[in-house]
């Protein structure tokens, strides 16, 4: 719990706290997931500059034995000068990695080369004395370490990377400091560093207190003797690295970072006059607050005008659909008529929806106040959870809403969440994005928003439509399937990067072969991105495992071992005669 609660500091200390708003620098009058990954991104880039530089600041004001507690009966004091003395390190314990092998330095030379280049002093600008220069990485860990005496004290696993510029002999150096400051080395690697000025790359992956980790990163910093140093945590995984929820419980963590879109925010918002439907949607959006993993999902008890509103659209949609809509799309829409859930007199709760999901692809839902942060809407996808709203748009635009709602979230999304091969793409749409880049988090949501949103698909030659943003919206889906619009091949890597068309409707729209061609091409586009861990959803514990082990390897190799014995026989019982 003390490490989840670190965790939550570091994420609401990178928080988004501006309104999703034009006046701050929103880039559409129209929401969209792309439009608020981009947002994000600069509104995280921005609060996190002014966050380091406070830190910093801070440290060079006061020593940094002062910007946190010292780690009980093991710190060395400030005073102690640490002397790192020649010493040559026992060459025959340490392991040499070949370069294809030692992946870690290489993933962060263009993260250590931007840190670098951005805390260097001005040219003509003289270094000040007491600078100590600290790094994010750094900083983030001594907010973990300031949660609290213990926080500070817990043993933290950690990876350095240290440049050498004057040989292999300098790693004695390293090895004394660490004994000095009570850590214990688990594991060296080296090799020849690929630097001009550098003549060895080491990886030393050490176990001490976090109050002593900072004091030792501090004293090698301050020898001539290392070109750089940077610090990742567990895993091969940076301190610095996005948090993402690793069970569906932590989902319940994500709630903080409701993104603000309300109707009495925007006056060309369809309720911004209507004080009656701006109370209605407060008073709904604090029941999804309230609402805790293992919860029913609250029961809405939905009014004559909402009931009118929702009836006019799913009417519409019952009408568009046979013919435009791609065929589990309508299969799925049949078997929700049937069940009496999909009827034109009552809403359907999200409840009884969720169960028809879960019955059907083991996807459930989660009821939500407004918008996510792109970053948790995807993460909530890999544990197959959708984030739905439950209010309903205002009647007087009943077939369009400038942000989503339960009849989008219904007739758009729920439909195809129940066909197996359209829930495994979500689903791993979800799982790329866990602890992605910003810059990637952008172009999943770019993928997202030109598949799940506004996608299409070939159909015994004919184009139809899977996007529920079309499926919801027959103006678009009108438009999307005529001659007026280019429709290109499904692609990820351009469809990632394509400009998004927020004032109108799109003038391109992907096509893909079939879902399982989509998962295909999309799952070797994810093999290209920069996160050096994978990760798999284990159904059975509802936990996200992060595969950074040989142990966990084999258990999952033999899991699949299992499987295929199961395949194997069920094939030769079907090859008996009668």
């Amino acid at each position: 719990m003390m490490a989840v609660a670190a965790a939550q500091k570091n994420r609401e200390m990178f928080a988004i706290k501006k309104s999703y708003s034009i006046e701050n620098g929103y880039p559409s009058r129209r929401r969209s997931l792309v439009d608020d990954a981009r947002f994000e991104t600069l509104v995280v880039k921005q609060t996190k500059q002014t966050v380091l530089e406070e830190a910093r600041n801070k440290a060079n004001d006061a020593s940094l034995e002062e910007c946190i507690q010292q780690a009980k009966g093991e710190h060395v004091p400030a005073e102690q000068n640490v002397e790192l003395q020649d010493e040559q390190p026992n060459l025959d314990n340490l392991e040499l990695a070949v370069e294809d092998e030692y992946v870690s330095v290489d993933n962060i030379e263009t993260e250590a080369a931007v840190e670098s280049s951005a805390e260097q002093p001005a040219d003509g600008d003289e270094k000040p004395k007491n600078d100590y220069g600290l790094t994010e990485d750094e900083i983030v860990l001594a907010n973990a370490a300031s949660e609290s005496p213990e926080a500070e004290a817990a043993i933290q696993s950690a990876a350095l990377v240290v440049r050498l510029k004057e040989g292999i002999s300098s790693l004695g150096r390293i090895l004394k400091a660490i004994e000095t400051f009570h850590g214990t080395v688990q594991h060296v690697e080296s090799r020849q560093s690929r630097i001009e000025g550098v003549d060895h790359d080491v990886l030393i992956k050490v176990d001490m207190t976090r109050g002593n980790l900072l004091q030792l990163i501090r004293s090698l910093r301050q020898s001539g003797s290392f070109s750089s140093m940077n610090l990742l945590a567990e895993n091969n995984i940076s301190v610095k690295a996005p948090w993402f929820p690793k069970h569906a419980s932590e989902l319940d963590n994500c709630n903080h970072l409701m993104t603000k879109y309300e109707p009495d925010l925007d006056m060309n918002h369809p309720g911004f006059a209507d004080k009656v439907y701006r109370q209605r949607r407060k008073e709904i959006a604090e029941i999804a607050f309230a609402f805790k993993y293992g919860d029913p999902i609250p029961h809405i008890n939905y009014t004559d005008v909402e009931v009118k509103t929702w009836r006019s659209v799913f009417r519409t949609v019952q009408d568009l659909a046979p013919k435009h809509a791609c065929a589990e799309y309508r299969a799925a829409f049949q078997k929700l008529q049937d069940e009496q859930i999909f009827v034109d007199h009552r809403l359907p709760q999200l409840q009884e929806m969720s169960d028809f999901l879960r019955k059907n692809t083991g996807f459930s839902l989660r009821p939500a106040a407004g918008l996510l942060t792109a970053r948790d809407f995807l993460a909530s996808l890999a544990f197959r959870i959708f984030q739905s709203t439950q209010y309903v748009r205002h009647i007087n635009s009943p077939y369009h809403t400038p942000e989503p709602d339960t009849i989008h979230e219904l007739l758009g999304h729920m439909p195809l969440l129940a066909d197996p091969s359209f829930a495994q793409f979500s689903q791993e749409i979800g799982l790329a994005s866990l602890g992605a880049s910003d810059e990637e988090i952008e172009k999943l949501s770019t993928v997202y928003w030109f598949t799940v949103e506004f996608g299409l698909c070939k159909e015994h030659g004919q184009v139809k439509a899977y996007g529920a943003g079309l499926l919801s919206a027959y103006g678009e889906l009108l438009h999307a399937i005529s001659d007026k619009c280019e429709h290109r091949a499904f692609e990820p890597a351009a469809t990632a990067v394509q400009p998004y068309q927020d004032q109108e409707y799109q003038p391109i729209y992907y096509v893909a072969e079939s879902f399982e061609d989509a998962k295909d091409k999309f799952r070797r586009w994810v093999s290209t991105m920069s996160r050096p861990f994978e990760v798999r959803f284990n159904p059975h514990t509802e936990r996200v495992e992060i595969l950074d082990s040989v142990d966990k390897l084999e258990t999952l190799v033999h899991q699949m071992n299992t499987e295929i014995l199961h395949l194997t026989n069920a094939i030769q019982k079907l090859r008996r005669p009668f």
